[in-house]
């Protein structure tokens, strides 16, 4: 009896689809371009769409996005007009740029680029960057670049800071606080307020010149407004939502929180059991956010587009217009290839390379 041969190929750069034998090796079948067989990663017109509206950076509330997020794989969140990045995942070279980076945990999906991040500014000849990670894993991270500077032989300049619920100023109108999230490991989300210098009241109205002396004779003119801007939660369950200290993360202009897990075949037992969030979590929770708009990210690897959008167009009106999706990445699938000597078939793997998801083979070989 013929042997079976199971093994997995990773694919590592874009093609054509009329490349295909040539990135697997002439040995194994080409399926004919029929397109009623591809619909992932964007063969029909429709589904390139998709995918180029995919990789656009999202414009909400007035901030820049960019970065993506996949559940195991990979979270980078970028706010570039901010100057700053949550989470570095395998750094993403949009987030080099970035001069303040805030890490919610210490999953390798989420840290893992930190030393590419850091060694990138510095052969760039960039400003040190300005790390936050929650304090009690700082004398760890601090290892890790005490490695790999024995290793590399380079400076790796940074400042660390291990940040609790204190807050931290990042410039005069910006400043950041974090929050309690709960993860499976030690975990925290971060705020980012605005910073503002308002007259007071009593001094409303005055002259020009009269203000400037009361300032130049020491006199506090001015009463200083804090407003929350952008909160992210890296990954946790949904108790954050109803932590009493957390108000102003549900009450920020843009939340960016994670929705693992988006429809019924995974319970919110499984979300919870992991560490994680359930869109019906979120739904549950409607009447408690007051942001203006949320953005979900971190969602399953196993979940195709489709899923995803049907997901959010199908939330309760609380929720119409407001909330919006992280998809960027989702079009990327790597290969699992099954082989025999009567059949080969494609099966569809978490987001990786840039293969199509899903090709059909017959026994004889034919599409």
């Amino acid at each position: 009896m013929a042997s079976r041969v199971l093994f997995s190929i990773t694919v590592t750069y874009m093609y054509r689809l009329e490349n295909t034998r040539d990135a697997l090796g002439k040995g194994v079948p080409v399926p004919k371009t029929d397109q009623n067989e591809f619909t992932c990663i964007g063969l029909k017109s429709e589904k390139q769409k998709k995918k180029k509206a995919c990789e656009e950076e999202l414009r909400i509330e007035g901030y820049t996005i960019d970065g993506l997020s996949i559940a195991g794989h990979e979270t980078c969140v970028i706010l570039p007009t901010l100057n700053l990045a949550f989470d570095i995942g395998k750094c993403p070279q949009r987030a080099v740029s970035q001069q303040f980076l805030f890490i919610s945990h210490g999953h390798m999906d989420h840290i893992g680029g930190l030393p590419m991040y850091v060694a990138t500014r510095g052969l760039y000849r960039m400003a040190p960057p300005t790390i936050f990670v929650p304090k009690v894993i700082k004398e760890n991270v601090e290892k890790i670049f005490e490695a790999h500077r024995a290793m590399d032989q380079s400076e790796l300049k940074h400042t660390l800071v291990g940040l609790d619920v204190k807050s931290f100023c990042l410039r005069r109108d910006l400043k950041v606080r974090a929050f309690k999230t709960y993860h499976v490991v030690p975990s925290q989300g971060y705020i980012i307020y605005s910073v503002k210098q308002k007259l007071k009241t009593e001094y409303v109205g005055l002259p020009g010149p009269e203000i400037k002396n009361l300032k130049l004779s020491g006199v506090e003119i001015t009463d200083t407004h804090t407003s929350p801007e952008i909160a992210f939660t890296g990954d946790t369950m949904s108790d954050f939502i109803i932590d009493s200290d957390n108000v102003d993360v549900l009450r920020a202009k843009l939340l960016i929180m994670e929705s693992t897990f988006v429809e019924s075949s995974s319970t919110v037992e499984d979300a919870r059991e992991y560490g994680h969030t359930h869109l019906s979590e979120i739904v549950g929770y409607a009447d408690r956010f007051q942001n203006k708009a949320i953005l979900l990210i971190h969602f399953s690897a196993r979940y195709q587009l489709d899923v995803i959008e049907n997901a959010i167009s199908t939330l309760p009106p609380p929720f119409a217009g407001r909330v919006f999706a992280l998809t960027k990445g989702k079009f990327e699938c790597p290969y699992l290839i099954i082989l025999d000597l009567l059949r080969v078939r494609w099966v569809a793997m978490p987001p990786v390379g840039k293969l199509p998801p899903l090709v059909r083979f017959t026994d004889d070989n034919t599409v």
